[in-house]
């Protein structure tokens, strides 16, 4: 796992040059299986097969406070306008948090993200790209 990989591919994402499937597949390609995005301590955790795990802090702008009802739908929703370009990882990830989510894993082998709200809710969405 390449800790330099892992800082770019956070900052070309915030930055909105590089897109979620890019970020998986530059992921994989040094060894990360999966990580979680803490939404209340704004951070990531990146863990590999081997073990070994990697925490980047996640600047956010504006972050909304996290409501304590979860929206499965808002979270669809806000899947589907970064799907579409329709906003940027920044704007993702206000979206997801406005919608109550206060951390999500993705699974990148597994091809699949799991978002949980305060209270334990969840909603698991399933993605496509290289494994």
């Amino acid at each position: 796992m390449d800790a330099t990989i892992l800082h770019d591919c956070l900052t070309q994402a915030l930055a909105g040059r590089i897109t979620f499937p890019e970020v998986v597949g530059r992921l994989l390609a040094t060894g990360v299986e999966r990580y979680d995005a803490d939404l209340a301590r704004m951070e990531l955790r990146h863990y590999a097969a081997a073990g070994a795990i990697h925490v980047e802090p996640l600047p956010l702008a504006d972050a909304p406070a996290v409501p304590r009802t979860f929206s499965a739908e808002g979270v669809r929703s806000a899947v589907a306008a970064a799907q579409g370009r329709e906003v940027d990882y920044p704007g993702f990830l206000r979206r997801i948090m406005a919608a109550g989510t206060v951390g999500y894993t993705a699974f990148l082998g597994g091809r699949r993200v799991v978002y949980f709200g305060r209270d334990g809710d969840c909603h698991v969405e399933p993605f496509s790209g290289p494994r």
